[in-house]
């Protein structure tokens, strides 16, 4: 007997079929419990399709960032439609290549190129390193492309030859230029611009080769961490973390999107935040937005200058000496003058030793250190009163006031109601290496901890450290300084910044997503922002032609969803037109029945 069978588009465990023949026998009734069981199963669909589409969000984000970050897989350099590109960082202390690639972009005009980072037949990252730093060949500047040209070939040697014509080059200087006269820094890229086309056939310009400043590479650092955490996507219209931007064009509304986070990274020398304001700032005087001109950067990450969608105005300014180290040294050479000062011990007079001890709250309980200044000493006594240590080290703040932030500079507003952060560097040191509590934030938490540690004895301290109870990054330098540290972070962040105390979305972390996220990534995503547009007018301009198949349709899962009801209606009709047909010929067969008995009685009666 012929069937029909019902499993295309459906797991197989939903198969099931409907034999032909019963058709003309099945009651109206059944008709319409069959259309019920398909409209069921049809919903069934739609859940099922739904959840392999739509996971939860949050696992959602993370499966496909994870990836977006660092792909474990070697990168496929066979794949002819992968783009390249190279970002040459020249730090201080050395200089370090970074590949990247990206597939070809997917068509949506507001979204980001999806830039990785480039990873050889081994798995590792295309990284290399090289020492000293570019800033040492200041007399020397016509050797600056010999000296990248290890960089360099390391890079070329990694992509496809027929690639580098269309391989953009980046380098950029950072904090070791910067400090040189700008006659020595235009020397050096002057090299660069000359001899690196002569043997490097990347697409490089003058305009690829600068120093950038310090708000520069904060920028690129807020930048490449909220990439890799999704926050350039559009939010999803059930979703919290959302904020109404002002973009400051006029007669614009104001536009909601998905909520950017916020970084602070103390490191040993310096101190960096950085932030988006969504909202306009109303400044109380002229002086203040003159002030507040070099600290606001606004740009656009999307690929056309006149769309506002991804218009991003972020606070980003640097504070040399506060790093943790700095503030440290900051705070003993204070120590050192009230101390001689206190005991009639002039500058003049080297070689003299106050008697007594300093009593120092900000040194573990029993710890015996000692301060050199010009052949000085000054002892010390720990104490490890953390909370004495705490008003300590507020006066290296540098807050005249409550509205100013550190050293008295202007401080963008903070919704710390709507906003988020993460604090990276000495904020990750300062909860993990001792204390374990690093992560999610909170200050009544943290404050408990580095009371606690400061009272405890430092014999007790070494003991523990000897017995391993403390992470593999712990030594002698960080069990002595802890107490410090942590008054220091504590008041960095709320009597420095002015986070409230019972502030709850701030993350100490070294990574994001286990992967360590350089600035570099940023650089990369903002100079390749209008690539993006290329593509687009490419496209666009080319002919259409029936055998090409959209992308978007396949990813229309509202469309996908019509389609399977169009054919599940167009199945149903077909059983009603077959149940017809069957119900005509069986109609035919009984008049025609009943007409060879009519002619068979007629037949037996002559």
């Amino acid at each position: 007997m012929a069937r029909i069978s019902f499993s295309c588009l459906l797991p197989a465990s939903w198969h099931f079929s409907v034999p032909l023949g019963s058709l003309g026998c099945v009651p109206r009734q059944r008709i319409f419990y069959l259309l019920f069981i398909a409209c069921c199963m049809l919903l069934l669909l739609a859940l099922y399709q739904t959840d392999r589409w739509h996971p939860t969000r949050r696992a959602g984000n993370l499966n496909k960032y994870l990836p977006m970050m660092e792909n474990m897989e070697a990168t496929d350099v066979k794949n002819p439609e992968l783009n390249y590109g190279i970002v040459v960082d020249c730090g201080s202390s050395g200089s370090r290549v970074f590949v990247y690639y990206w597939p070809p972009h997917n068509g949506n005009p507001h979204s980001l190129l999806d830039i990785r980072q480039m990873r050889d037949h081994d798995r590792a990252p295309v990284v290399k390193k090289i020492k000293p730093g570019i800033s040492t060949l200041a007399l020397t500047p016509e050797k600056a492309s010999e000296y990248l040209q290890p960089l360099l070939s390391h890079a070329a040697a990694h992509i496809p030859r027929e690639k580098h014509k269309e391989t953009p080059l980046y380098i950029l200087c950072t904090a070791g230029m910067r400090l040189l006269p700008e006659s020595q820094q235009t020397a050096i890229l002057e090299d660069l611009t000359r001899d690196v086309p002569l043997e490097f056939d990347f697409l490089f310009s003058s305009s690829q080769a600068e120093v950038i400043s310090g708000k520069q590479e904060g920028v690129y650092a807020w930048i490449g961490i909220n990439f890799v955490l999704g926050r350039f996507d559009h939010a999803d219209e059930d979703e919290d973390a959302v904020v109404e931007v002002t973009t400051g064009v006029q007669n614009q509304e104001s536009i909601s999107r998905r909520r950017t986070v916020g970084i602070i990274d103390m490191g040993g020398a310096s101190l960096q935040i950085a932030y988006e304001v969504p909202s306009a700032i109303a400044f109380s005087s002229p002086e203040q937005e003159e002030a507040a001109k070099s600290l606001l950067a606004e740009f656009n990450l999307g690929c056309d200058r006149d769309h506002t969608q991804h218009v991003y105005r972020v606070y980003v300014t640097t504070f040399l000496g506060f790093g943790g180290n700095m503030a440290r040294q900051r705070y003993e050479d204070d120590v050192v003058n009230s101390t001689l000062a206190r005991n009639g011990v002039m500058g003049d007079q080297t070689g003299m030793t106050p008697s007594a001890p300093y009593l120092d709250a900000c040194l573990p309980a029993g710890l015996s250190d000692t301060i050199k200044r010009n052949r000085q000493e000054v002892f010390l006594r720990g104490q490890g009163d953390w909370h004495r240590c705490q008003e300590a080290v507020k006066p290296l703040l540098g807050t005249p006031n409550n509205t100013t932030s550190l050293k008295g500079a202007y401080q963008a507003p903070i919704d710390y109601h709507n906003s988020e952060f993460y604090g990276f560097s000495e904020f990750y040191y300062c909860t993990e290496d001792v204390l374990r509590i690093s992560g999610q934030y909170s200050s009544t938490h943290f404050a408990k901890a580095a009371t606690d540690y400061c009272a405890t004895k430092w014999s007790t301290l070494k003991q523990r450290l000897d017995s391993k109870l403390f992470s593999m990054q712990a030594d002698i330098s960080r069990l002595k300084y802890q107490c410090f540290k942590s008054a220091w972070m504590y008041e960095v962040l709320h009597s420095g910044f002015r986070f409230p105390e019972d502030y709850g979305s701030l993350k100490t972390a070294q990574l994001v997503y286990d992967k360590e996220v350089q600035w570099t990534l940023g650089a990369m995503l903002f100079k390749t922002r209008f690539l993006p547009l290329r593509d687009l007018q490419q496209e666009a301009l080319r002919p259409a032609h029936p055998s090409w198949p959209r992308i978007a349709f396949v990813y229309n899962h509202y469309l996908f969803f019509a389609c399977i009801l169009v054919v599940l209606l167009a199945i149903l009709l077909y059983i009603l037109r077959l149940q017809r047909i069957h119900q005509r010929e069986q109609r035919q067969a009984e008049a025609l029945d009943l007409l060879w008995a009519e002619e068979g009685e007629a037949l037996v009666g002559v």
